[in-house]
């Protein structure tokens, strides 16, 4: 993902007087891929201060700076090497993270001071996480589906209908494991299906049933 920057779009910011404009996004990243967050898109040329303001879920605030003119950039209690600028900063001030992490769920802000106001782009960035689905036959015709450390936690669903209790595990990662047991009594059903609906996609696991 590249962020857009056409001077040429951005023209009628320059007769605007502006104090201040915020822009607040809401994002969800698969875990281990690549993400690519954009400031706001202004002429660069007009712009004297640009900062991340990086605050994680469980871990210290974290700011790069960069300053227009001197091409002076600094880091304030940053620390992750897998948190970068997305190109040179001059050019393009998109921050990138790659690979994604669980640890990496928080709030980032790019600040931009320019001498025609200041410009904030917030993301509440959220991690997802794909679960590991199983499907399981024990005895007395009953069969478990477990949805492990996904996030947010998976929605489980059986084909036919049973007689099914489901429950979740949390753990301190932020993922949860669901697991639902189902009971079929009619001796009709034979096998069945289980179906794990989640933000990553959707899969479903079949299997026979054992005789009760």
């Amino acid at each position: 993902m590249v962020c857009p920057w056409r001077t040429s779009d951005l023209w009628l910011l320059l007769i605007l007087t502006v104090f201040l404009v915020a822009v607040n996004t809401s994002l969800t990243v698969l875990m281990g891929t690549k993400a690519v967050l954009c400031c706001h898109p202004i002429p660069l040329t007009n712009v004297v201060l640009i900062t991340w303001e990086i605050i994680p879920r469980d871990r210290p605030i974290c700011k790069i700076s960069y300053k227009g003119g001197t091409n002076e950039i600094t880091k304030n209690n940053c620390t992750d090497e897998r948190i970068t600028w997305a190109s040179r900063p001059d050019v393009n001030p998109g921050l990138q993270i790659h690979p994604v992490a669980l640890s990496h769920d928080g709030y980032y802000r790019c600040q931009m001071a320019a001498s025609n106001g200041n410009f904030d782009h917030g993301y509440r960035l959220q991690v997802s996480v794909c679960p590991e689905v199983t499907l399981s036959p024990v005895k007395n015709r009953t069969a478990v589906c477990k949805a492990v450390a996904g996030k947010p936690a998976a929605q489980v669903s059986w084909a036919p209908v049973g007689d099914c209790v489901t429950e979740q595990e949390h753990w301190d990662n932020g993922t949860v494991t669901v697991w639902s047991t189902c009971r079929w009594p009619d001796s009709n059903v034979s096998a069945v299906t289980c179906s794990v609906s989640h933000l990553c996609g959707n899969k479903s696991l079949s299997q026979n049933l054992l005789p009760g």
